[in-house]
């Protein structure tokens, strides 16, 4: 197979798939998983398969290409703003059930209004900012009051509370990963709190993160976990202690194309295939842009678009043609990069998969 290309080892990938169901199964909470890690219908069926409730998207054309290969529960988590994509979403509610989320007052009304003319109602969660100070309202007062404004229009459907600790990627060590785990939960759980109180029912608390969902999703109140990540995992995941190395089922075969002198080889693998991230959410906690498996001392330094250039040591064996296997920094994007992937599995032939969801940007 030409290079650079990549990989998925479809062996680890079940391990990982078969792991978190076996979470959720032990804790009673519902698995939603999110399908912008891997973009493909035959995964999120696989994920269904395993006793997923449903899968989570980020955008409608996500979502349009998982209906349209049978996936029927799906949870579009983004804030869905402006006419086009409104009429995407009522079009999608049509043929499979569709919740989304609200940060916004003027958000919850144009979603109402268009789904009341329709003569339809539209499950949404309200979410939460738990750290990120991304999308979302603040814990407490000021999320009650967005939900109470929800609850008055005829249009949605008040489903829970949601939230998403991509914080929780700059953690320090495991003890801030705990806290941020904790606080993940314990945000919307107070929140509850008060609404319930009021009389107001809050069906669903649902956290996301692959690097905390083993802490939040742990926590009594929990109902729902969105992890994405832990399909194939990542050397983010890893300097996290989430992952080890060997859990990382997503790869990236490279091909040494020069070595221009003892301590330097480019290898044919550069930006468009490995991404430019050195973690996730913009923290950049990994060395180098992945991880040469089987030459530790070996570091990607820089990437072009179709260069890696590495430094390696003087008695690196590393010569021209050689090829080697790489752990991206972050598995998302490199998906989202590629047309296909190669999945292998043990004493059998390589099938060729294809990233149906992939550029689905809107």
């Amino acid at each position: 197979m030409d290079t650079p290309l990549v990989v998925v080892h479809y062996e680890k990938m079940i391990r990982n798939l078969d792991r978190m169901a076996a979470f959720a199964r032990a804790y009673r909470v519902r698995l939603r998983p999110h399908g912008k890690t891997h973009k493909m219908p035959q995964i999120a069926k696989m994920q269904l398969e395993r006793g997923a409730a449903g899968i989570t998207v980020a955008k409608i054309g996500e979502a349009e290409v998982m209906a349209a290969h049978g996936c029927d529960d799906i949870l579009i988590a983004y804030p869905l703003i402006g006419n086009e994509k409104v009429e995407r979403l009522l079009a999608l509610a049509r043929t499979v059930r569709v919740s989304t989320l609200v940060d916004s007052f003027e958000g919850a009304k144009a979603l109402s209004d268009a789904f009341l003319r329709e003569r339809m109602r539209l499950p949404v969660y309200v979410k939460i900012d738990s750290g990120l100070h991304r999308c979302g309202v603040q814990p407490g007062e000021e999320a009650a009051q967005l939900v109470r404004h929800v609850v008055s229009l005829p249009g949605l459907q008040f489903l829970g509370l949601l939230t998403h600790a991509g914080h929780a990627y700059a953690a320090k060590d495991a003890r801030d990963l705990q806290r941020i785990g904790q606080g993940e939960a314990d945000c919307l759980i107070e929140t509850a709190e008060i609404l319930r109180k009021e009389g107001i029912a809050v069906q669903e608390i649902s956290v996301g993160s692959t690097p905390t969902v083993r802490i939040s999703g742990a926590v009594t109140g929990v109902t729902e976990i969105r992890p994405g990540n832990y399909v194939f995992h990542d050397m983010t995941q890893v300097r996290l202690g989430v992952a080890t190395e060997e859990d990382c089922a997503l790869r990236v075969w490279a091909r040494v194309v020069s070595r221009p002198n003892k301590n330097v080889l480019v290898l044919d693998s550069g930006a468009k295939t490995l991404a430019l991230d050195r973690g996730a959410h913009g923290v950049e906690g990994v060395s180098g842009y992945g991880r040469i498996v089987g030459y530790p001392d070996c570091v990607i330094e820089r990437l072009s678009e179709e260069h890696a250039v590495v430094k390696v040591p003087d008695d690196c064996p590393l010569s021209i043609g050689d090829v080697v296997e790489i752990i991206p920094n972050h598995a998302c994007p490199v998906v989202n990069l590629t047309d296909q992937v190669y999945v292998i599995r043990e004493g059998q032939s390589a099938e060729v998969w294809r990233v149906e969801a992939r550029g689905k940007t809107s």
